[in-house]
């Protein structure tokens, strides 16, 4: 049985809802709060995202990360080295990397 994804939807508003709560009454920078509110963000998400594709067979242009993923942020090293003009990196580049993100769905 498929998820209605308006319940979906205002799960997911929920989640950000609380996660901008704990972000606000964080205690230290390894708030557990903020880690649980952090997740359930990433969770109601993808709630959404399946009751939409189950629904309409579409899905939003937004990815959550994994936080054990290292290897991506060696792709935003590359992105940000791209900023000077001197850069190799080329319109073409920016679309093969939107690419291989939209491989992951």
């Amino acid at each position: 049985m498929s998820t209605d994804p308006r319940v979906a939807l205002q799960s997911l508003v929920s989640a950000l809802e609380e996660h901008l709560a704990a972000l606000s009454n964080r205690r230290s920078d390894q708030d557990p709060a903020v880690d649980a509110a952090y997740v359930a963000i990433a969770d109601a998400f993808d709630s959404y995202e399946e009751a939409l594709y189950d629904n309409f067979d579409e899905v939003t242009p937004l990815t959550v990360f994994a936080d054990d993923d290292e290897d991506d942020d060696d792709d935003f090293d590359d992105l940000e080295e791209a900023d000077d003009d001197s850069s190799p990196l080329d319109e073409d580049d920016y679309d093969d990397l939107d690419e291989d993100s939209s491989d992951d769905r």
